[in-house]
């Protein structure tokens, strides 16, 4: 049974990892939710009307209690403080992902500047904060990827995302507000309801989608002599362990504060990821290594691997799912029927 109570904002609730939170929180009773997030094709740049559409299937076997355009959201709660109600615990997934946008302004406003207002909106009304920081953060992982807040300033994002998520993070350490929210880290999250993602993708998403279309799979070949082709390596996350991480923060650690990572701790090649893909499919892997785009290049992850003990020693215990079992349920449970979380 749930210990969370009364009303609930999830930003960028009609979006990927911010839908599954919503799910998981029907799922425990909560229906007095509201979400903010973008779906008029005005108001959201850089989404087609495609994917705009996957964001509003989403919602549809959801149940909340108002949603509101993000845009508007932010500027009646400015206006008005009680808006929308007294929030106990807020949600903010709300952000632009895409680590190849080039606006600094725009991610200055709509990843740093909004999640700092709702950073002070509650701590002046007592909500629980629990906010999406990223692993983008830790950039090429030289720094190492420990989740100490005391760590912050030696991290080197390699892009505009990452440094938007990793401004907050320092201005939160700065006003001293980390002991008192909690910033989560996501790895390569991947699972149901990321349709609408475009390039952002997973590679679980995209290589389905290839595969169905070429019967095989296309993989970015290795520009460092350390790492064969394919056997760059990734923290894959299935979004439902994801999930269930973040309402940990809510429900059995209301006091922890600060900054975790959330990953399943345990690296994996690419490799291994698109053979477990075949697998579910029950076919035999055709992979294709292709050059990396050279706009990439500079800016590409070789290695990330969580380092989770922080979020055990908050009395998180539950079993990481194994990776070909998360891909199995994800390719056959969602991709094939065409399924959304909660159909």
């Amino acid at each position: 049974m749930s210990t969370l109570h009364g009303r609930i904002l999830v930003t960028g609730g009609a979006g990927f990892i911010g839908s599954a939170i919503v799910w998981a929180l029907n799922q425990r009773g909560h229906r007095d939710i509201v979400i903010a997030d973008f779906l008029k094709p005005e108001n959201k740049r850089t989404s087609t009307l495609t994917d705009l559409e996957e964001k509003r299937k989403n919602l549809g076997p959801l149940k909340f209690a108002e949603f509101v355009e993000a845009d508007d959201f932010r500027q009646r709660l400015a206006r008005t403080p009680t808006a929308f109600g007294n929030f106990t615990t807020i949600f903010h997934l709300g952000a632009c992902s895409s680590t190849t946008e080039g606006d600094a302004a725009y991610l200055d406003d709509n990843n740093l500047a909004y999640t700092r207002e709702l950073a002070e909106w509650s701590l002046q009304h007592g909500a629980r904060y629990i906010y999406a920081s990223s692993a983008a953060t830790y950039g090429d992982g030289s720094q190492g990827m420990d989740d100490r807040d005391d760590n912050l300033a030696r991290l080197r994002p390699l892009n505009l995302y990452g440094e938007s998520k990793h401004n907050f993070d320092l201005l939160a350490q700065k006003n001293g507000w980390l002991p008192r929210m909690v910033g989560v880290k996501y790895f390569n999250v991947f699972g149901p309801n990321e349709d609408h993602k475009g390039d952002m993708r997973s590679l679980v998403n995209k290589a389905y989608q290839q595969i169905l279309a070429t019967g095989q799979v296309q993989l970015f070949k290795s520009h460092k002599p350390e790492f064969k082709d394919g056997e760059q390596m990734r923290d894959f996350l299935y979004v439902k362990d994801a999930v269930e991480m973040t309402l940990h923060f809510a429900e059995k650690a209301p006091t922890a504060g600060g900054l975790y990572n959330l990953g399943s701790g345990q690296a994996n090649t690419w490799l291994t990821l698109t053979r477990a893909i075949f697998a579910a499919l029950g076919k035999e892997p055709r992979i294709e290594f292709i050059a990396m785009p050279e706009v990439l290049r500079g800016k590409y992850q070789y290695f990330t691997q969580a380092e989770v003990g922080k979020l055990r020693g908050t009395g998180y215990d539950r079993p990481m799912t194994p990776l070909t079992e998360a891909v199995r349920d994800y390719v056959q449970g969602y991709l094939v029927p065409h399924r959304k979380l909660g159909e």
